[in-house]
């Protein structure tokens, strides 16, 4: 199978997936808009005037990147785990399994999907600020990347969730007891510098906090952790989700009937 041949794989895959979401759009892109503008109003405007500033910037800016972060999180993520689980349970996967199309490709097209969808929330959830605070960027590039690496991270998260699920109640138990627990204590509503030398100790192993300080760190130029080890930990995570996604995957552990 040549190169265009894959190019066209990954091309039809990916187009599925955004097909798919893209036509329940009041179910998939909607609901984030309306729950991230009740965050804006009780936590920044009702809650936040109480605070005042944190960090030097109001409340309502310091939380704002990460809201859109947290929506960009968990979009890929349910995104490419109910996906691809469907596919496994309506064994239309297996069919992927036994055509010439490298692993490596049916990887990319379930998470270019879930990218793809956590970007367009992230974006729908940013306008969506721009009606409670004035939102200014200082590092673009730190903005940029940050969003879209943690789109592929969380997209593989989803993935691995999706091999493993027997059932469609595996596939919320994730979210449902891991990821919403790390996502609200990754310093989306605080500074970790607020904390007990303890608790900031324990703060650091979430995963989360470096990935919303990093988006943080391109809107308002400040950050709880250096920069080079958040982007160490957000791709040292990808390399470790996508081979084990490749291999799980290219063996067809917990795919074959």
């Amino acid at each position: 199978m040549s190169r265009k041949n894959y190019y066209v794989a990954f091309k039809s895959i990916l187009h599925r997936e955004v097909v798919r979401f893209g036509r329940i759009w009041v179910q998939t892109l909607v609901p984030p808009a309306i729950t991230m503008t009740l965050y804006f109003v009780i936590f920044g405007n009702l809650i936040g005037s109480r605070i005042g500033e944190m960090d030097g910037f109001s409340y309502m800016a310091f939380i704002v990147p990460g809201l859109i972060m947290m929506s960009v999180i968990t979009n890929s993520y349910s995104n490419v785990a109910s996906s691809f689980f469907s596919s496994k349970f309506q064994h239309n996967v297996e069919e992927l399994l036994v055509a010439p199309v490298p692993t490596y490709v049916i990887i990319a097209g379930y998470v270019g999907g879930g990218v793809i969808r956590g970007l367009l929330v992230g974006l729908i959830v940013s306008l969506v600020s721009l009606f409670f605070v004035d939102l200014h960027i200082e590092h673009l590039f730190s903005v940029v990347v940050t969003v879209f690496l943690t789109a592929v991270l969380f997209s593989l998260a989803g993935l691995l969730n999706a091999i493993f699920a027997r059932s469609f109640d595996d596939v919320s138990i994730i979210p449902t007891f891991i990821l919403t627990p790390l996502t609200y204590l990754g310093g989306v509503f605080y500074s970790i510098s607020l904390l007990p030398d303890f608790w900031q100790g324990v703060s650091h192993i979430n995963p989360v906090l470096y990935m919303v300080n990093a988006f943080r760190y391109g809107f308002l130029g400040i950050s709880d952790v250096p920069l080079t080890v958040a982007y160490g930990i957000i791709i040292g995570f990808i390399a470790l989700f996508y081979t084990a996604a490749w291999y799980l995957i290219h063996t067809g552990r917990g795919l074959r009937s």
